[in-house]
């Protein structure tokens, strides 16, 4: 299995997946700072990934803060971790975990705290990957045998701490058994297809076929695609989606030929405090993303750029979303607060 993130003696390990597919190469973040850089530039990325290293971020933080400005120091750990990325609510997800944790043992001596910390950031870690491999026992009846499944981004074991969700799925699927292949769309400006999910893919032997993003209708109208499973980045309380940029139009086209939509997600990137996808705050990144493919000039000078990093799917494209305690079904708004509100 790919370790996308440890905590060791030294910092925060992580593989730095800007490299891929050509090189494999691990950093240790030494400092939070240098975790937070990490998050921004997409070193480590995907929801449950960045709220894992958001976690070892602030424990990385707190075990190198001067104890007599321990408070002061944890807010702006906290804060500067906060502000990398706008749109994952693992993110937060993971920093307000860290924080229940620092109220709930600040008064211990600072040693004990900090060993608090990181043991939690660990368990973060530990837990990320037994609820992917839940996710995939979860959906893996949902994959059907003998067919394609298409995906966009990555939402593997690069995307989480380990095994993957929409990944997760599938490996879960080919593990009981089915006959299956995989279409990857290149996902652009990042490549996270092109670059990471069939990487994985062929780590794993499963058959894996590149696709451009804007060869998904073409196939989906063959009759090959039995089904879509991608991951999320923040759901709403209405079931809408916020994934990587082009997943709303897989959707509508999946839809449009009656191929089911599947989303894979941890209960973590369920944001109950927002109505729908309308709330939810989409990252906008740089101009050279677009304008430039790996340092290489691919449109004029002075061209105007939007590369906003996600969109939003409306509810009613999406089939399921499966989870680590269930699958959720339209009504969303129901099914999802049954699966929050489970032990």
């Amino acid at each position: 299995m790919i370790e996308t993130i440890r905590w060791n003696e030294k910092g925060v390990v992580m593989i730095d997946q800007t490299r891929l597919p050509t090189e494999e190469k691990y950093i240790t973040c030494r400092n939070y700072r240098e975790v937070a850089d990490a998050i921004r530039t997409m070193v480590v990325r995907g929801a449950p990934a960045i709220g894992v290293a958001a976690a070892m971020g602030v424990a990385l933080g707190v075990s190198q803060a001067e104890p007599d400005r321990l408070d002061e120091s944890f807010d702006q750990i906290c804060s500067e971790l906060a502000g990398t990325r706008p749109t994952a609510v693992n993110l937060f997800w993971g920093i307000e975990r860290m924080k229940r944790v620092y109220r709930s043992h600040r008064h211990l001596p600072f040693e004990q705290l900090r060993d608090r910390l990181v043991s939690e950031a660990q368990l973060v870690c530990k837990e990320d990957i037994a609820i992917n491999e839940a996710i995939g026992r979860n959906g893996a009846s949902l994959v059907p045998d003998g067919k394609t499944v298409l995906t966009h981004c990555n939402a593997g074991a690069l995307a989480t701490a380990g095994y993957g969700t929409a990944l997760g799925v599938i490996r879960a699927a080919v593990e009981a058994g089915k006959t299956l292949d995989v279409f990857a769309d290149e996902t652009r400006p990042f490549l996270q297809g092109a670059r990471l999910t069939v990487w994985e893919l062929q780590r794993d032997g499963i058959r894996a076929t590149l696709i451009t993003d804007n060869m998904a209708g073409h196939f989906l109208h063959s009759g090959r695609i039995g089904c879509v499973i991608v991951g999320a980045d923040r759901i709403a309380a209405n079931g809408d989606v916020a994934n990587k940029i082009g997943t709303y139009g897989v959707a509508v086209l999946a839809k449009e030929n009656g191929v089911p939509f599947y989303v894979a997600a941890p209960l973590s990137t369920l944001d109950l405090s927002i109505p729908d996808g309308h709330h939810i705050p989409i990252e906008e990144r740089s101009a050279a993303e677009v304008t430039h493919v790996f340092g290489v000039q691919v449109a004029p000078d002075g061209t105007e750029v939007r590369n906003p990093a996600f969109d939003v799917t409306p509810n009613r494209y999406v089939s399921a979303i499966i989870t680590e305690r269930g699958v959720a079904r339209p009504p969303f708004s129901e099914s999802i607060a049954a699966l929050a509100a489970t032990p």
